[in-house]
């Protein structure tokens, strides 16, 4: 595909649009060679530190939910800087007018660490304008949701969205755990109870 091209799946709801990303979400990059090169480090620290994270939580039998929500964000992460060190080397560069070729003879577009990462889900589920009394934005044109993205994008934006949706159940005590103390301590305090009983009755029984 060139870039930029489309290929409509549902109407104007789902669309695969061919588009390259040169550094964070929505487009955000840092300036020059060595801001491209500073973004994939800081990607590998957080991927080797976020991997010694879940082997932390696995061997201290964290709640599942919590380890897969994280093991998501990983994945993600992973895939990207992927994307970004390796694509570069292995293709030409992609233009409006032609295709990237993979393997070219003159070598990749870009080094290793350097590349792009490839979007391609494009959701323009409603279109407009704002209305002309809305402050700043009145009359502008509006798309939702405008932003171009990918399978790994998904698989952190999921893991990060059920951590936050799901914490209290994440995080939280089990109900059955302080129900389970309470009654441990209901028996504890009745059997004691039993014996100071037992005791004064034998007392009245020898006196």
């Amino acid at each position: 595909m060139t870039l930029g091209q489309e290929f409509h799946i549902a109407g104007n709801w789902f669309i695969i649009h061919f588009t390259e990303n040169n550094g964070m979400a929505f487009g955000l990059q840092f300036a020059g060679g060595y801001g491209k090169l500073a973004l994939s480090l800081f990607r590998i620290f957080a991927v080797g530190f976020l991997g010694w994270y879940i082997f932390r939580l696995a061997k201290s039998k964290t709640a599942f939910g919590v380890i897969f929500c994280f093991s998501l964000i990983l994945a993600g992460a992973m895939g990207n800087i992927i994307d970004s060190a390796l694509y570069g080397s292995l293709f030409s560069e992609s233009t409006y007018f032609d295709v990237a070729r993979f393997l070219p003879a003159e070598g990749g577009y870009s080094t290793f660490l350097h590349g792009k990462v490839v979007d391609m889900f494009y959701f323009p589920i409603l279109e407009g304008n704002y209305p002309q009394w809305l402050p700043f934005l009145g009359g502008d044109h509006f798309i939702f949701f405008r932003p171009v993205f990918n399978v790994a994008d998904s698989a952190i934006t999921c893991g990060v969205l059920s951590l936050l949706i799901f914490q209290r159940q994440f995080f939280n005590t089990p109900k059955e755990n302080s129900d389970g103390n309470k009654e441990e301590v209901k028996e504890d305090s009745s059997s004691e109870a039993s014996d100071n009983i037992l005791a004064a009755d034998k007392y009245l029984k020898n006196s």
